[in-house]
């Protein structure tokens, strides 16, 4: 880490900090200038990760992954990006699109001095957009405006990416990402694992079920679970046939006339993609590591080959490993984890 060798006086630091003020923020490497703010952790600054020679520099060697970024998750979110970067055969090629609702400098400071040679751009995510349409949910971190952000992806990204790859925030990649983004959409909007043991039913009220016209929209599709925190997204087809809108309806539905739902965004995901999506190999999702929403009590690996662990639910690794009370599997998150505290910082 640049930090280590200044090891003499903290003044050093803080003179350093001071000068960059004076020059043009796209003059300023950031991993050297930065200071740790009262309201970000702090992290390690991160190996380069370079491509082989077998690697392409064309724009169609380009993989787009989108996520959103968010102070509460920021720990997350680093990790993820380093297991991408760790366990890609061509980081390089990998181009990250974040949407944003907080401060976009100070969470641009942190990643750029986490990742200073990191291929990537924050895009501002308006809250305003999307908070007249939610509904309370079952629990309270899935009725953050940013958990509805990625209905409006293909909106905020630029017009010129054609695809991506969403992820959330509280996973970790253990395998190449180039083999999902290689996946064959055959022509449907979204590409997913799917998980059509699951009981499709109680994703949906009473309500719902009983609704005459509502409880047959899923005729002629067989309706199947799939998990909104992996996604291969075809966003030029979601904008061309507006998607944003259909989903906006649903959700429409659920705050002005009836409740219909009571998971946050997932739902009417599912009521407009479930049973018309590309499957994909379950080991891109081995989700639920979080254990449910409520409580969040500790669960194991699900049987067969991981690419991707996702601690969806209400536990999240940094927080159980924080509090010494951590799952088995989080173990499996710490290796990725890049945090260090204010006192490390000051420390070195």
């Amino acid at each position: 880490m640049v930090f280590g060798s200044f090891t003499s006086s903290h003044v050093v630091v803080v003179l350093l900090g001071l000068l960059s003020l004076l020059q043009p923020l796209t003059s300023i490497r950031l991993g050297l200038v930065r200071l740790p703010s009262p309201d970000l952790p702090v992290f390690r600054e991160a190996p380069a990760f370079r491509n082989g020679k077998e690697c392409g520099s064309n724009e169609s060697d380009r993989i787009n992954v989108a996520m959103t970024l968010d102070v509460n998750y920021l720990r997350g979110t680093m990790a993820a990006v380093l297991s991408m970067l760790q366990h890609s055969t061509c980081p390089e090629n990998l181009s990250f699109y974040f949407l944003s609702a907080h401060d976009a400098p100070e969470l641009f400071s942190s990643i750029k001095s986490t990742f200073p040679y990191l291929n990537m751009t924050i895009y501002p995510f308006n809250s305003n957009r999307v908070r007249g349409k939610i509904s309370k949910s079952i629990r309270q971190a899935l009725d953050q405006p940013l958990n509805y952000a990625r209905i409006y992806l293909a909106d905020t990204i630029p017009e010129n990416v054609q695809r991506v790859i969403y992820l959330d925030s509280d996973l970790v990649v253990v395998d190449d990402i180039a083999k999902l983004w290689g996946v064959d959409m055959e022509g449907k909007i979204v590409a997913a694992p799917e998980y059509c043991h699951a009981n499709f039913t109680l994703y949906f009220t009473k309500q719902f079920w009983s609704d005459p016209v509502l409880s047959k929209t899923f005729e002629g599709r067989k309706p199947c679970y799939f998990n909104t925190g992996v996604m291969v997204m075809d966003v030029n087809k979601w904008r061309k046939e507006k998607y944003t809108e259909k989903v906006e309806e649903w959700m429409d539905v659920q705050k002005q006339h009836k409740r219909i739902y009571h998971l946050g965004s997932l739902p009417p995901f599912l009521l407009v993609l479930a049973g018309n999506i590309k499957a994909v190999d379950h080991r891109w999702n081995q989700h639920g590591l979080g254990g449910d929403n409520l409580e969040g009590k500790c669960r194991s690996l699900h049987p067969g080959p991981i690419s991707l662990l996702h601690w969806s639910g209400k536990g999240k690794p940094w927080l159980r490993l924080d509090s010494r009370k951590p799952c088995i599997v989080d173990h499996l998150w710490a290796p990725y984890d890049l945090y260090r505290s204010s006192r490390h910082f000051f420390e070195e």
